[in-house]
């Protein structure tokens, strides 16, 4: 696949100046693998990060842990280029249409939905496919 060229610089301001960013200045961003449907992950965007995103194709978000950008990959080399982005409807959360490349999760699995309700109790659905000291500590 190649990769898309980024929007126009006026294209770019108009979805900055769509999005309903909430009292943090943030808004919600799912990621979903282009091809396949799959829910990835969800992080959380601010102004700067999605400008970088339109402008670069390669995703960042605003990691709230850190207070800084965070360039999805940019420690564990599982990079996410975008390739389309959707606002919804409110205006107050997107849909990242990715290639990723490799895991999504820092957990190392392919995507953050691994646990769910069986049998009355909480378990991981899906074993790691990385393993994450190997992913963050290179």
């Amino acid at each position: 696949m190649t990769d898309p060229a980024p929007p126009d610089p006026a294209a770019r301001v108009l979805m900055l100046d769509a999005v309903r960013f909430d009292g943090h200045g943030l808004v919600p961003c799912i990621a979903q693998q282009h091809d396949t449907g799959e829910v990835l992950m969800m992080a959380w965007m601010n102004r700067a990060a999605l400008a970088e995103t339109l402008a670069t194709g390669r995703v960042t978000y605003w990691s709230r842990s850190r207070g800084a950008l965070w360039r999805k990959g940019e420690t564990s080399g599982q990079v996410q280029k975008l390739v389309d982005l959707r606002l919804d409807c409110d205006g107050d959360a997107l849909l990242a249409l990715v290639a990723q490349e490799g895991v999504a999760c820092h957990t190392g699995r392919r995507n953050c939905f691994y646990r769910a309700l069986r049998d009355g109790e909480l378990v991981a659905i899906a074993p790691p496919e990385r393993d994450p000291e190997e992913l963050y500590h290179r």
